[in-house]
């Protein structure tokens, strides 16, 4: 039979663990502050495109609706002629 030694648990911290930790804690607060960057530049990038796609519309509509008087102009014109 073999004797197994039992770890010793230690009931305080002691100053490599805590400096172990202190350690862990700081990288994931630098991958957290990576992420936050990284969604930040998404959002831009999101708020660029929808600004974009805004003007986009507001040329379209400014478009269709100098058609659609152009239209209603021309079927005037052409009911005067039938009359």
């Amino acid at each position: 039979m073999k004797k197994v030694a039992k770890k010793k648990i230690e009931k305080y911290v002691t100053e490599t663990t805590f400096e172990k930790h202190m350690t862990n804690i700081a990288k994931s607060f630098d991958r957290h502050e990576k992420v936050m960057v990284d969604i930040q530049e998404v959002m831009t990038l999101i708020l660029k495109e929808m600004k974009q796609m805004q003007e986009e519309n507001k040329y379209f509509r400014e478009n269709i609706s100098n058609l659609y008087g152009d239209g209603v102009s021309y079927d005037r014109r052409l009911s005067n002629l039938t009359v």
